[in-house]
């Protein structure tokens, strides 16, 4: 497996496109898994589930991507984790991979001492953050012949007012945090225990 990651910003549909690329490689066995760190430049991106009614500012440029999901928003501040993993080499089930690829970031969060949870209802990461539920980090990928792509964010230091101009991943009752709302922690000791945890979880 290839850990990648990019100290300079990414454009996204650069790294889509390369994803796409990665995707059929690994199906055809000529390259290995990737997990891929990354920030974006600011960008609003849709999902497969996009709703118009969820663009709150009508001037926001959207891109639209392959991925399951909604709309959100990357940029600077917030952590990117692409992946290209073949799920045909663990068990063939997907709830299975979602609950390891949540479990990862959860894991990650308590290491410095920060809780999470899951919501089976609305997938991503939870915190309560002054006593609301706000989510800090967003899922959203696919599955094409059992090669899952695509990945996760985490909100580190990102400016929040982005997520202003939409109804983020379509849920309008709650709100959006950020690791810097508890503690300040670098990018780079994110990355690492990231890192692990994904390594170590994917093994099943």
């Amino acid at each position: 497996m290839e850990i990648k990651i990019s100290e300079k910003p990414v454009k996204y549909e650069k790294a889509i496109e390369y994803l796409d690329e990665r995707v059929q490689q690994v199906y055809e066995n000529k390259n290995e898994e990737l997990i891929w760190f990354l920030e974006h430049k600011s960008v609003y991106t849709c999902g497969a589930n996009f709703n118009r009614k969820d663009v709150l500012d009508k001037n926001v440029k959207i891109v639209k991507t392959n991925r399951g999901g909604k709309i959100t928003w990357h940029g600077p501040g917030q952590l990117i984790c692409y992946f290209v993993l073949d799920i045909s080499k663990r068990k063939k089930d997907i709830r299975k991979f979602i609950t390891v690829i949540e479990n990862s970031i959860i894991d990650t969060l308590k290491d410095f001492k920060i809780s999470s949870f899951s919501d089976r209802k609305n997938i991503g990461i939870w915190v309560l953050d002054k006593k609301e539920e706000k989510k800090i980090a967003a899922i959203g990928f696919r599955v094409k012949k059992w090669i899952a792509f695509h990945g996760f964010s985490l909100n580190l230091s990102n400016n929040l007012d982005n997520y202003k101009k939409i109804v983020p991943c379509g849920i309008s009752d709650k709100g959006i945090s950020k690791i810097d709302n508890f503690k300040k922690i670098t990018k780079d000791k994110i990355i690492n225990r990231l890192k692990i945890n994904l390594i170590k979880n994917l093994k099943y």
